[in-house]
């Protein structure tokens, strides 16, 4: 259910509709376009879906579907029923192109059995029935004109035409050839009067022909004569073609008959051809907005990542540019967002990129997306979007709004979306505000989902209060004052009026005559709102940068397992050679036996000859042997190892220092680094071998460890400048081998303790967070427990 009816407007629900239209071939699909309507059927959109996914699949990866021809066969199926009425030519050429789309398609998905299920389920148990093709194409021919030899008749009524025109024809070039010798005809040829050939005679020669004038000149001068001979020739031809006719609508009438049966079955292919019209204008729409198929789920919830508008990202596509992408989730923990931020700053494009694209899902569109997004299915959609005051109803805006959050309130469910920007506004914001609130909490005891968009602090504060209500903010640069558009879960966010005044040139009297005029309290709420949105702008940069470097590092991953792969596959080569090498070197030396024992037999053990024998066996020997490099003995690597000394990893030139000695292990500190490695993969150097800038460097770090405490006290800090002193505190806790860390940050209102939890909680190496002992200070110091 959608309520208001115009929510499908508000959205942009309808101009996407619009461009299907136009990827469609034929006026059915349109028509099916124009039908589409938001389901809640988990079955259905997950078919209409699938069979989406799959045509794009086939545009995108496949040869083209044979779709080449899509008429309203529908109409000529209705028309054929009708006993006593025939098909035309063109009708019937219609209804053949259109068989011969259908059975090419058929066969296409017949090659292709089990790859496209669900567009294959479109023709299950549809029947072949190629008869009603032969019978039509034995009639019309692939131009769309009857065949001349359709029946007997037919046939010599149509050479009976040829053989009159042609004598005719014959008849009038030999009383021109003579009217022209006597000179009676005009200038020109003959021509054409009437739908009858004729000779341009001069009109003062026209009684010396017997004939038919059909015309004659402007000026009088020359008249059109179609002479005796000729003029009965042509009757005959014109009688023929009657004839011609009535046999044309005697086989058509006959074939028509023939149709008349088949007709269900022509609506079934008709059906056919319009589902698959609609889906390839679906598909096709798809791959211009880059969509792609979500996973569906039967739930109320959505989780999406890298979604965007599709409207915003075809007119940017047109000028180059690149959207934003939203990155969103609503379940049951996180049941209605509350979105606050600048004006302008992509809160009410945030909210209907969400509306859109789950109305997209629910009506069986593809969405621009990410795969992994997940989609639910919603009962109702809710919407309260712009300005639906009407003067007809006595309605002003905020009458208009209370009358849908009326609806809201009654009708809404745990299974429907409401989706209200610029909530509370329209009235004074003294009322306006907790008005809403009131609603927002109502909306929430019932379980709803949703997304609104507001500036009412109230409704801020209410949100970072209240379970299944969370904060979100459209991000703001506030040093260029310039929306970020991209959404960050979890605080609120600043409007940044004063900001954005002061950039669009506002007098400062004003500006600063506006500040006196507010709360110290609503100062200090816009001001940790706007440290928290630079806070979060340079979490975010820096994180890109930790990213940039860890693609990195997986690239030089990459590179070291490709070039490691190479050298172990060198190494089997070069093993494998030098098998063979010795395998020869071992033939050779048999050889080389055989024929030396062999010339000592024939010289009688000459010595001289055999001591000659011998010295080439040395020769040989000589040249097959490998020269072993003497190892230089290193008397510091036979020394036992212990806590202190300095070792140098075999493998590589790295340099540490020993810190414990575990069974076989060896705990070996390098800077700020801590390593673990076998005792025969490293070995003992002197402490003058190793450098200065080391040894200094680890001196500096042995006495940061023992000087190094667990515990801060960020009392009285900003947030900010609380959170970096902690991430500095985390690192050396991690680095050093601590297993807790103890954060004094005092009561207050929460929210440092607040922003400091959900700080800690991002880190995977953060095992639990506990308070403090209710007697020791409780919920004013925490305890980060580390893996």
């Amino acid at each position: 259910m959608l309520y208001p009816k115009n929510s499908v407007d508000k959205l942009g629900f309808t101009e996407i509709k619009e461009l299907i239209k136009a990827h469609c071939l034929s006026e059915m699909g349109q028509q099916m376009v124009d039908k589409i309507q938001v389901m809640s059927n988990y079955d259905l959109i997950y078919k209409f879906l699938n069979q989406a996914n799959e045509f794009k699949n086939i545009l995108v990866n496949d040869a083209a579907l044979p779709i080449h021809h899509f008429f309203d066969i529908k109409s000529l199926a209705n028309k054929a029923r009708i006993e006593g009425v025939f098909l035309s030519e063109e009708e019937f050429y219609q209804v053949q192109a259109s068989l011969q789309t259908v059975f090419a398609v058929i066969a296409y998905f017949s090659e292709r059995e089990g790859l496209y299920p669900n567009l294959e389920a479109l023709f299950e148990h549809l029947p072949i029935e190629k008869a009603i093709l032969k019978k039509i194409d034995a009639v019309i021919d692939a131009k769309g004109k009857i065949r001349p030899n359709a029946s007997r008749e037919l046939n010599e009524i149509t050479m009976g035409i040829a053989k009159a025109e042609q004598e005719a024809r014959k008849k009038i070039d030999q009383i021109f050839k003579a009217a022209s010798g006597s000179g009676w005809t005009a200038d020109g040829s003959l021509t054409v009067r009437d739908g009858r050939l004729c000779i341009p005679l001069l009109a003062e020669n026209k009684r010396k022909l017997k004939g038919f004038i059909h015309d004659e000149s402007a000026s009088g001068q020359t008249v059109y004569m179609e002479p005796e001979e000729v003029f009965t020739l042509n009757n005959r031809v014109r009688d023929l073609e009657f004839e011609r006719r009535r046999e044309i609508v005697k086989i058509l009438t006959t074939l028509t008959d023939e149709l008349r049966p088949y007709t269900p079955l022509l609506l079934s292919y008709h059906g056919l051809l319009t589902k698959l019209d609609f889906v390839r204008a679906k598909a096709l729409f798809a791959i211009d907005i880059e969509a792609e198929m979500p996973q569906v789920v039967n739930e109320a919830k959505l989780k999406l990542f890298n979604a965007r508008h599709p409207l915003l990202f075809l007119n940017f596509k047109s000028e180059q540019k690149t959207v934003v992408p939203l990155n969103v989730q609503i379940d049951e923990g996180t049941r209605i967002i509350v979105v606050s931020g600048p004006n302008a700053g992509g809160k009410s494009v945030c909210m209907k990129t969400v509306g859109l694209l789950q109305m997209m899902v629910q009506a069986g569109l593809l969405i621009p997306a990410a795969e992994a997004s997940e989609v639910g299915v919603f009962k109702q959609l809710f919407v309260d979007i712009g300005d639906d005051q009407s003067i007809e109803s006595d309605l002003s805006t905020y009458s208009a709004h209370l009358s849908k959050m009326k609806t809201f309130v009654e009708d809404a469910s745990g299974k429907t979306l409401v989706l209200i920007d610029e909530f509370g506004t329209g009235t004074d914001p003294q009322f306006g505000g907790p008005i809403a609130e009131a609603v927002l909490e109502s909306l929430n005891h019932k379980k709803v989902r949703g997304m609104v968009t507001t500036h009412y602090s109230n409704l801020k504060i209410f949100a970072s209060n209240t379970e299944g209500i969370e904060n979100a903010s459209m991000l703001f640069n506030n040093v260029e004052m310039k929306p970020l558009y991209r959404l960050e879960i979890g605080k609120p966010g600043s409007s940044y009026a004063f900001e954005i005044a002061q950039k669009i040139g506002l007098p400062q009297n004003v500006l600063n005559l506006a500040k006196n005029k507010i709360s110290e309290g609503q100062k200090k709420v816009d001001t940790l709102l706007v440290d928290l949105e630079r806070e979060k702008r340079e979490i975010f940069e820096t994180k890109q940068k930790l990213d940039k470097q860890q693609r990195r590092v997986n690239e030089l991953q990459a590179e070291n397992e490709k070039l490691k792969s190479y050298l172990d596959e060198n190494k089997k080569v070069l093993i494998r050679e030098a098998k063979d090498q010795a395998k020869n070197i071992i033939l050779n030396a048999n050889k080389l036996v055989e024929n030396t024992i062999s010339e000592i037999k024939s010289s009688n053990a000459d010595k001289e000859t055999t001591r000659n024998l011998r010295e080439n066996l040395n020769i040989e020997l000589k040249k097959n042997t490998v020269k072993v490099e003497p190892v230089k003995p290193n008397p510091a690597a036979d020394e036992e190892l212990k806590p202190g000394d300095w070792v140098k990893l075999t493998d590589s030139e790295t340099t540490g220092q020993v810190i414990e000695l575990i069974r076989d292990n060896v705990v070996i500190a390098i800077g700020d680094l801590r390593t673990v490695a076998k005792k025969k993969r490293v070995i003992k150097v002197s402490r003058s071998s190793v450098p200065k800038d080391i040894r200094k460097s680890f001196n500096s770090h042995t006495s940061d460890f023992a000087s190094f405490s667990p515990e801060i006290d960020v009392r009285g800090m900003r947030t900010e400048d609380a959170l970096h002193a902690i991430e500095k505190l985390f690192d050396r806790a991690l680095m050093m081998g601590f297993s807790n860390l103890k954060i004094i940050h005092g009561k207050g209102d929460g929210i440092l303790r607040k922003m400091i939890r959900q700080y800690l909680k991002k880190y995977d190496q953060v095992d639990r967070l506990e308070d403090e002992h209710a007697d020791r200070g409780g919920d004013g110091i925490t305890y980060a427990y580390l893996k």
